[in-house]
Parts: C-alpha cells; sequence; structure tokens
C-alpha cells in the first residue's frame, strides 16, 4: 500500500509542476501579447497595391486596433470596393471571443464564438450562420511532440 501512496504522490507532485509550467509560460505568452499590443493602441493601417504597368494605387485592407492595441476590424478591398469585413469582440481575459464576417454588402455572412482552455489556447470554435443557427463547431486538439 505505502508504494501505491507513493505513486500517487508522485504523479500527483509531476501533474503539478507540469500545470504550473503551463501556467508560467501562458502568462509569458500574455506579457508577450501585451507588449505587442501596446504599439497598436488606437492605430489603423492602410495597405496599398500598384499596379506596375499604370501605376494605379488602391486600397487593399484596412485594419483597425482599439485603445488597448486589440484588432477590432479588418476590411479587404478589391477595385469595386468592399470585399469582405471582419469585427473582433474581447472578453474580459483579452481575448477573441467573438468574430463577425460581412459579405462585400456589408451584410453579417457568419458568426463565430470561441471558447478557451485555461492555459488561453482555443478550445472550441462554434459557427453560426447570420440567423443564429449552429452550422459547425471546431475541436482544437493540441498534441506536443518531441
Amino acid at each position: 500500500m505505502d508504494r501505491f501512496r507513493h505513486l500517487i504522490y508522485f504523479f500527483s507532485l509531476a501533474l503539478l509542476l507540469f500545470l504550473s509550467g503551463t501556467a508560467a509560460y501562458s502568462q509569458e505568452l500574455d506579457a508577450a501579447t501585451l507588449a505587442k499590443r501596446a504599439g497598436r493602441k488606437n492605430l489603423t493601417i492602410k495597405e496599398w497595391n500598384t499596379d506596375s504597368r499604370s501605376k494605379k494605387r488602391w486600397l487593399d485592407r484596412v485594419t483597425t486596433y482599439d485603445n488597448q492595441g486589440r484588432k477590432i476590424e479588418q476590411i479587404e478591398y478589391a477595385s469595386y470596393g468592399q470585399k469582405w469585413r471582419e469585427t473582433y469582440e474581447y472578453g474580459d481575459n483579452g481575448r477573441i471571443v467573438r468574430e463577425v464576417e460581412y459579405d462585400d454588402r456589408d451584410k453579417p455572412k457568419s458568426v463565430k464564438v470561441y471558447e478557451y482552455n485555461t492555459d488561453g489556447t482555443k478550445k472550441k470554435q462554434y459557427k453560426y450562420n447570420p440567423n443564429g443557427k449552429l452550422e459547425t463547431v471546431k475541436i482544437f486538439e493540441y498534441i506536443i511532440s518531441e
């Protein structure tokens, strides 16, 4: 029986060390993400294309960040106007919880809602049509290979 208790103790300790290491790793990622966001506060990035022959220039994409440096909107254009647009909403944890894709007429095309694991990695993505009907569920699986 003592051997069994030692095994349980050993595995419990190993699990605790693994989880604390995972938490520290996710905190490092969060710190890196926060540092990256700090440089993007209230930023709008416009990407332009130029035809090499005619030198005609057109707007390709616009990305907008909020006062916390989080991407809140992205619009892609074609010569005729807007191709699509996406908006992003964030939860209290600072991660994207809802993403809405719009078509070229600015009508909602799909809505994605995200769930996260305790370590901050994506757990599930639910994709809904504009009427709120669930279309797909994507499950994220993380496998560490050595």
